[in-house]
């Protein structure tokens, strides 16, 4: 909205530029034509023309430059002596722009029509037409008008530079911010997460083989061990990922189900429509709610089946996994970590997510991500062997 609004006012400014100009250019015209003189139209014209022309500098830089310079030359010839003024702003613009050569090669075709204007107007007089010329356009003010160009395009890069080494500086500390944490949680956490459920894993060993009751907190603490290891190690995959790494997409769907099946799970994986390029954005959270979800099956649903679909829409990829684990529709879900982080990943891509139990039993995650259209479909999707892939129509 805030480029919206930016691009209006910068109209509205080059618009008033042009008026004034226009204004400005008439005004002057009309009061160095004799009274005598009768109206001429076409040079008014011109005069007017020249100026509006600068209302587009920005889009067409280029085309600007070429219709003020005729329109120079075209009232000078109508017998109009007033100055190349909006030729001077096509020039600034044009050079601003990056169009160097084409100013220069423009500016040395009109500083060589000019005196043939002025000789076409009625100078029969070579030295003043060539005198009429310079009064017209001045090499200093094209000089002036390129110099400014070229200073502000110069600024406006090292700006834009600046701008992306403080943007490259400040991802680079993130990133080993990233890495530094993922040191610490390392270095501080896993040893002391791994004695503590060695320790209870050999404590519930030993005191099965004496064949005594193992206490339900020791077991609890030998579960919540296991528990917190995945966890950390799931945090530190996720802390030590970067861009340089292999990103895991849309394309390793099938391997997260085939690691599913190895659980135990009767996993399924079906792949509707036509598969599409995609953001890499979009995939990478594709991928990322397919394993949030089928970490939490194997987890918490007490499930033995499970099913995966991907539905490849020409607007959008809907993505579905369905268990018949435990949860009812009696039950208030009370989204964790991995729903929570699942919904704000979809919600920052502008899509919707569902994660409640279904009505016949068991529990359904339901996510929509939005796609921009991809002018050329790919091939049906296909995954590695050996995993039952269904292919939707």
């Amino acid at each position: 909205m805030s480029a919206v609004r930016s691009g209006i006012r910068a109209d509205v400014f080059d618009w008033a530029i042009a008026a004034c100009v226009a204004a400005a250019l008439l005004v002057t015209g009309l009061s160095g034509r004799p009274s005598t003189a009768g109206p001429d139209l076409l040079g008014q014209a011109l005069l007017a023309g020249g100026g509006l022309a600068l209302a587009a500098r920005r889009r067409a830089p280029v085309v600007v430059l070429a219709v003020t310079g005729l329109c120079a030359v075209g009232y000078q010839a109508a017998g109009f002596d007033v100055p190349a003024v909006a030729y001077l702003f096509a020039v600034y613009a044009a050079v601003r722009a990056g169009h160097r050569v084409a100013a220069v090669a423009a500016s040395v075709v009109v500083l060589a029509a000019l005196p043939l204007a002025a000789m076409a107007a009625g100078l029969h007089d070579t030295g003043e037409a060539f005198a009429q010329a310079r009064g017209a356009l001045e090499l200093a003010w094209l000089v002036a008008a390129g110099a400014a160009g070229e200073a502000l395009r110069q600024a406006e890069r090292r700006a834009e530079e600046a701008e992306r080494t403080r943007e490259e500086t400040a991802r680079r500390r993130a990133d080993e911010e990233r890495l530094r944490i993922a040191r610490e949680l390392h270095d501080s956490l896993t040893h002391q997460i791994s004695i503590i459920k060695v320790q209870a894993e050999v404590a519930v060993h030993v005191a099965r083989r004496r064949g005594e009751q193992v206490p339900d907190a020791l077991l609890a603490i030998q579960e919540a061990g296991r528990e917190a290891t995945r966890e950390l190690r799931a945090t530190l995959e996720a802390l030590r990922e970067d861009d340089t790494s292999p990103p895991r997409g849309l394309d390793h769907v099938a391997e997260l189900v085939e690691r599913a099946r190895t659980t135990g799970l009767d996993a399924t994986l079906t792949i509707g429509g036509q598969r599409r390029p995609v953001p890499a954005t979009v995939s990478r959270t594709v991928y990322r709610i397919v394993q949030e979800s089928l970490t939490n099956v194997a987890r918490h649903a007490a499930a033995t089946t499970v099913s995966v679909r991907i539905d490849c829409r020409a607007d959008a990829l809907a993505i579905r996994v369905d268990d018949n684990g435990r949860a009812t529709s009696a039950a208030v879900p009370v989204p964790g970590v991995g729903l929570t982080g699942m919904r704000e990943r979809v919600t920052a891509l502008g899509g919707r997510l569902r994660a409640e139990p279904r009505p016949e039993g068991g529990f359904t995650v339901q996510a929509e991500l939005p796609v921009e259209q991809a002018p050329q479909a790919g091939p049906p999707a296909e995954r590695t062997s050996g995993l039952p892939v269904e292919q939707g129509s």
